[in-house]
């Protein structure tokens, strides 16, 4: 199991960061978690062919992690007319938007019908030969969750976007092993993460959705403080075997 982040900003794009974003690849299938960017254009850089793509989800739906899905229900639906992934957001409601503004850009005509676009619910929300996906239902908005991927006897954990951590920080995270924890840390500081950090069984804990600014100093004197985790922030680019 590999992950890519893609984008690892807070609420907007940076100079050196964009928003929300990362692919993940079990078995030479590919995952999209989340879209804030144009994710069609990194899966081509890297010479994933679209075709292979089996899911795209996002965890809550916020634009930082959905304004990439035009774009990409746009591709496949007129171009990449092979691809066949499954498209989970976590509102029905955002369904109809979404595909009128995808029919209204070709004159009115209606999508392919084999399109498949749908929702989820807390619970298992996808599975395959390949991975399992486990939606668990988080404060930060009406609909977000965190989500707990597990493939080749790896687990990890995506918080999505969270209250705080002391509210509704996902339980399992205390209660099994997880070989990656990629933990949000736009709306509280890294010094809030760690106590609740420290009662996971997590071998390793990254954090994505990063505001170089607001918490810099917390970031950088946490990163450099010891834990019985390996710990730091992830960075656009970065690709992890798990």
């Amino acid at each position: 199991m590999k992950l890519i982040f893609i984008g690892t900003s807070h609420g907007v794009p940076e100079a050196d960061r964009r928003c929300s974003s990362f692919i993940l690849e079990v078995s030479g299938s590919w995952y999209l978690i989340d879209m804030g960017t144009q994710v069609v254009e990194d899966l081509r850089k890297r010479g994933i062919a679209v075709e292979d793509v089996r899911l795209a989800i996002c965890s809550h739906p916020h634009g930082d992690h959905t304004d990439g899905l035009i774009s990409f229900v746009d591709l496949v639906n007129w171009y990449f007319k092979t691809a066949d992934p499954l498209i989970l957001l976590p509102d029905s409601r955002l369904i109809p938007p979404l595909c009128a503004w995808i029919s209204a850009t070709v004159e009115g005509k209606p999508l392919r019908g084999d399109l498949r676009i749908g929702s989820y619910r807390e619970g298992v929300a996808y599975e395959d030969e390949n991975l399992r996906v486990t939606a668990i239902r988080t404060q930060h908005c009406a609909n977000s969750f965190a989500l707990l991927f597990e493939a080749e006897g790896k687990k990890l954990l995506y918080t999505g976007d969270l209250c705080r951590p002391s509210v509704d920080f996902p339980r399992i995270a205390f209660e099994t092993k997880l070989d990656l924890l990629v933990c949000e840390t736009a709306h509280f500081s890294p010094d809030d993460c760690i106590p609740v950090f420290d009662r996971t069984k997590a071998k390793r804990i990254l954090h994505t959705h990063v505001n170089d600014g607001r918490w810099a100093d917390a970031l950088a004197r946490q990163t450099q403080a010891p834990h019985a985790y390996e710990y730091g922030a992830a960075f656009d680019g970065m690709e992890l075997t798990i």
